[in-house]
């Protein structure tokens, strides 16, 4: 009884062991990260990357946020966007993955191999561009930013395969009750559902929220940029500006030194700007992320 009990308890600081260091493996380069987005430009140059700089600077922060008007209105365009195109995406997704997964729609298996068939082709970015601009007239609107990722057919089988979990007997005995499917579908399948909606959820917001290129095909109105577009555009002009040597001369000549400025922090606070919101919200979804890790999992 006393082996057994020692191997148990070996077996858990085991698993507790590696456990600790995957969540170490996660946290250093994160860590590091935002270490060096505060870093100063000359000890990143001298120095390399270190967990703890020789000196902490937030010249990055400073270029990135010396006009916060333009970079709030960013984030606005994004959280706009995120929010209404999960909601709208999350019902879509939900309402379609029902039907699929009801064995009593008869066809079933034909809807099914049409999600599935276009997960294998793509009609290709000029049709894409003609689609959204001239057939739907949706440029320099914010749904030109919101239409393009609203239904995922990856999505819609993953939830099909969730809900074709649910027992028949559940829906059957509401209907005996006088339910109709639309109450069906309201107060037992998505109460039921809630560790699939969660976990669907984070990813199209996080989709939403990382998208950049729809906006830099559609976008051509300052107001609607969203954040990852405006990044992407500010450090290519960083880049721009410093790999030019005019301009690295037109510096010097005005008493700039090049090598103070922010050209590596600022990557690296890039980084920190755009994913530091979705890291607040992630906690939210953990109690149902770990459960929703599983569904649409095919058991034999």
């Amino acid at each position: 009884m006393i082996v057994h009990q020692s191997k148990a308890v070996w077996s858990q600081l085991i698993i507790h062991a590696i456990f600790i260091l995957i969540t170490i493996a996660m946290l250093v380069p994160f860590t590091l990260v935002v270490v060096i987005s505060l870093s100063d430009e000359q000890s990143i140059l001298h120095n390399g990357f270190r967990l703890i700089p020789d000196q902490f600077s937030s010249a990055a922060y400073h270029y990135f946020l010396k006009t916060p008007e333009t970079i709030l209105r960013a984030y606005g365009v994004t959280m706009i966007v995120a929010v209404i195109g999960t909601c709208i995406s999350l019902t879509l997704t939900s309402t379609m993955g029902y039907v699929l997964s009801r064995k009593d729609y008869g066809l079933q298996r034909l809807t099914s191999f049409y999600v599935f068939f276009t997960m294998l082709f793509n009609g290709g970015l000029v049709p894409f561009y003609i689609l959204i601009t001239q057939l739907l007239h949706l440029k320099n609107s914010i749904w030109a930013l919101i239409v393009p990722g609203l239904l995922s057919p990856f999505y819609v089988l993953i939830m099909k395969g969730f809900m074709a979990k649910i027992p028949t007997e559940i829906i059957e005995s509401a209907k005996v009750e006088g339910a109709r499917e639309w109450r069906i579908y309201t107060k037992l399948i998505l109460p039921l559902s809630k560790p699939a909606l969660a976990t669907l959820g984070l990813f199209i917001l996080f989709n939403y929220w990382n998208e950049w290129f729809n906006a830099l095909l559609f976008i051509n109105n300052e107001k609607l940029v969203p954040l990852q577009l405006l990044l992407v555009r500010t450090m290519n002009t960083l880049d721009f500006i410093t790999s030019r040597p005019e301009f690295a001369t037109a510096m010097i000549s005005l008493n700039v030194d090049m090598g103070d400025f922010p050209k590596t922090s600022a990557k690296f606070a890039v980084a920190v700007l755009s994913a530091g919101p979705m890291l607040l919200v992630f906690p939210f979804f953990q109690r149902f992320f770990v459960k929703g890790l599983t569904i649409g999992a095919i058991k034999g």
